[in-house]
């Protein structure tokens, strides 16, 4: 795919539905008594996945092509199967914890990519709550055979929303209050759902608990807009002289916005209007003008509140004054590709300065347009949207190999993109 260079964004758009709460709304409805039904499903081939796997496991799931009811089978009433997670990390590290105190043995396969990440972070805490869990070298193929559970406290070694939640949903079935304390806070859609559908949860600054409830009721959950699949337009808006754009219903959890907060101090222009909440989420519109930049520092405090951005960071930092470093994010050399590398190898191509190191990166910033190139997206979906936001702020455009990963979080976003782009 080739992205010439654009004179300016403008317009309005709505993006798709969070994916976060997607897969949870599908797992949890699966679980729950009666029907759930879910409006705004952001539909991805990850999201899609975690719809297979539920109705795999016996579970009935109506689809309109803008509604899903979910008829839920109840706490404990998933049929065994072998579920094909796809590229679905979410998938494949939440539904374990739920898979833990079925009456069943459930198989979870995916593709290349995701058997190359790792699962030992997950088998292990729910191994000491008594799951019975059998992975391949720590990695797909895994086996989970559902049986009685104890509660655990359980410290995080490294901030991970999606291990946090495996713990939480394995607490729904286990005897006792389970409580998972975090390094540094993670998004907390698990917490805000189960809360939604009559769990008992407690949080606290650092902790998140939860007490095994007699029965799930969700009934209703109306998705907001997926932040991660704003952030490349909020990005472009910025970095694309003469630019302005809206972004309407956009979930600004306060744990996934902080892209947000590193773009104030870099001295980017981004306005909330209509803020309101969705459920337990809160919601607003965007509005992003074009802005000159300067350079930051990202440490591992921060890291997990923007950790799906930090490509798109990177690209910021590229057309920044000064010199921008990240540190204490090791954990993007376990995504999808190796992204540390990835977007310092992207960001090189395409004529910027940049370096990696072992828990980071550094970028050097010139406040003019890069010269374009061609980058190489290794089967990434967020280096290949970093990819097409370079391509508009570069000067002779850049082509992207590799660009349908995309369709892996983001199935429309080239044209939307499009539909923005004045040249």
């Amino acid at each position: 795919m080739l992205i010439e260079p654009a004179a300016a964004l403008e317009g309005h758009l709505a993006v798709p539905g969070d994916k976060s709460i997607s897969h949870r709304s599908l797992l949890l409805g699966a679980v729950s008594d009666g029907d759930t039904v879910v409006r705004g499903f952001g539909r991805s081939d990850d999201t899609l996945s975690t719809l297979g796997a539920v109705r795999a496991m016996g579970v009935e799931v109506d689809d309109d092509g803008e509604t899903l009811t979910v008829h839920g089978v109840g706490l404990r009433g998933l049929r065994g199967a072998e579920l094909d997670c796809g590229n679905a990390g979410t998938l494949a590290r939440l539904v374990v914890g739920i898979l833990a105190f079925q009456d069943g043995t459930f198989t979870l396969t995916g593709d290349a990519s995701l058997s190359s990440r790792p699962m030992g972070r997950i088998a292990e805490p729910l191994g000491r709550m008594g799951a019975q869990i059998e992975t391949t070298d720590g990695r797909l193929p895994l086996t989970v055979t559902g049986g009685t559970l104890e509660a655990i406290d359980y410290e995080l070694p490294v901030a991970s929303a999606q291990v946090k939640s495996a713990v939480l949903l394995a607490g729904l079935g286990a005897n006792g209050r389970t409580t998972v304390i975090e390094p540094a806070p993670t998004r907390d859609h698990t917490e805000l759902m189960l809360r939604e559908a009559g769990v008992r949860v407690t949080t606290r600054p650092n902790s998140a608990s939860v007490d095994p409830p007699e029965r799930l009721q969700l009934g209703e959950v109306d998705v907001p807009g997926d932040f991660s699949s704003a952030a490349p337009f909020i990005v472009a808006a910025t970095i694309v002289p003469e630019s302005r754009i809206t972004l309407h219903d956009v979930n600004l959890n306060p744990r996934r916005t902080g892209l947000l907060d590193v773009l104030e101090r870099m001295g980017g222009r981004v306005g909330i209007v209509a803020r309101r909440k969705l459920g337990q989420e809160q919601v607003g519109d965007l509005e992003v003008r074009s802005a000159e930049l300067t350079a930051t520092t990202i440490g591992a405090d921060e890291v997990p509140l923007l950790i799906d951005e930090l490509p798109l960071f990177a690209l910021l930092a590229a057309h920044a004054r000064g010199r921008s470093r990240v540190w204490g994010a090791a954990e993007l050399r376990l995504k999808e590709t190796d992204r540390i590398e990835a977007l310092v190898d992207a960001l090189r191509a395409i004529g910027v300065r940049a370096r990696a190191e072992e828990d980071g990166f550094v970028v050097t910033g010139v406040p003019s347009r890069p010269r374009g190139g061609k980058i190489e997206a290794r089967g990434d979906h967020r280096i290949a949207m970093l990819g097409a936001v370079a391509g508009l702020a570069s000067s002779e455009g850049v082509e992207v190999q590799g660009f349908e990963s995309v369709s892996v979080s983001f199935p429309g976003f080239h044209d939307l993109l499009e539909a923005l782009t004045r040249r």
